[in-house]
């Protein structure tokens, strides 16, 4: 064998090892954060001084008579004088004007970090009351975190992922059963519900038709599930005894470092459930964990859950574990669904209704 041909195979040995892949995926997330921090940046004096323009004008609104003709007029004029210049539309001097109404007493950056896109602070505060700095708060920095695009934060706002994933009463037993950094970081990314939204399915789909649709749209099943996690595997098969066994869904967790094993159940939670799940971890950690990597973690996905039998199933449980429920579309009868639009219908409309004042927003981004 040639030097050259050594050389290919050792490097073709490299990049399909799955350590080499996770390492791979952890990389280009991380740049795809450094270059979204870096093109938003550029934006911090563009925003402030949208602010200052919806300073001006609530200011003189006060003081005339003008009403909402003023926008008409304002943007007629600043469009021809800097016919160079975007962002002067009537849709967006309105939006200055708001933007300025929601931090009225203090510098805007001083509420949310001013890092985030003149888009992003509009979605934000088209969506959030205007009132809830907290929420509007955690939304910038999580847009930030993950480098969410406007579309990707809209989705986040309407799915209520501040309620799900910032919840108090989550049911993990992640403070017993891991470091207390890992436990943190572990019971912040379980969410309670998970909304698979794009899945639609009958009443008697089983939990593998629910496990296959999930594979299917992976992508839409990684956003929901949040930054960090790499797909591994599905119906991933472990020997124990010389007997095979089958995980749902297998994961690697870039932040944690850690395996997780997700395991979906058709109905409402058995306690039951808990120990397979936690079978399936030690088998993971026997097997499949390397040295450096934390403990495998289990993410046990059901459609109902009893909060008291959620925690005691959880117990006298080793392993760490986070119980949730998940939803999805549940498939209309054909005869309501006949009487109802198509989703082409239904967006076409809405096209018609938004498309010149988005495209007047977006554009200027």
């Amino acid at each position: 064998m040639t030097k050259l041909s050594t050389i290919k195979n050792e490097n073709q040995l490299v990049s399909t090892d799955k350590n080499y892949q996770l390492l791979l995926k952890e990389i280009k997330e991380k740049l795809h954060i450094a270059q979204f921090k870096a093109s938003v940046s550029v934006n911090t004096g563009m925003v402030k001084f949208y602010w200052e323009v919806g300073n001006i004008i609530v200011t003189k609104q006060s003081e005339s008579k003008w009403g909402d003709k003023l926008f008409e007029v304002l943007s007629y004029d600043l469009s021809n004088m800097f016919p160079d210049t975007q962002g002067f539309s009537k849709t967006n001097l309105k939006n200055m004007r708001s933007f300025y109404l929601h931090y009225p007493n203090a510098e805007f950056s001083q509420a949310l970090p001013d890092q985030i896109t003149w888009t992003h602070h509009v979605v934000i505060n088209q969506l959030i009351n205007k009132d809830d700095i907290g929420q509007k708060n955690w939304y910038a920095r999580k847009t930030i975190e993950n480098g969410w695009s406007y579309r990707q934060l809209q989705e986040q706002i309407k799915s209520d992922l501040y309620s799900r994933q910032s919840a108090i009463d989550k049911t993990t037993n992640f403070k017993n059963t891991l470091p207390a950094l890992s436990s943190d970081l572990a019971h912040e990314m379980v969410k309670d519900p998970y909304k698979f939204h794009f899945l639609t399915v009958g009443e008697e789909a089983l939990e593998k038709d629910i496990q296959q649709g999930l594979v299917n749209h992976i992508r839409q099943f990684l956003m929901e599930l949040g930054q960090g996690f790499a797909f591994y595997g599905s119906n991933y098969p472990i020997y124990v005894s010389g007997k095979k066994f089958e995980i749902d869904l297998i994961f690697y967790h870039t932040k944690l470092h850690a395996y997780v094993v997700c395991e979906l159940k058709r109905g409402e939670l058995k306690p039951r459930d808990t120990g397979q799940l936690n079978f399936y971890l030690t088998a993971i950690d026997e097997q499949l964990k390397m040295p450096e990597d934390g403990p495998t973690i289990g993410l046990l996905l059901c459609e109902k859950k009893d909060k008291i039998i959620a925690e005691y199933s959880l117990k006298r449980v080793d392993g760490p574990i986070g119980i949730a429920e998940y939803q999805v579309l549940k498939e209309l009868p054909d005869k309501l669904r006949n009487s109802l639009p198509s989703i082409d219908q239904i967006e076409a409309e809405l096209s018609d209704l938004n498309l010149d004042n988005q495209e007047e927003l977006w554009r200027d981004n």
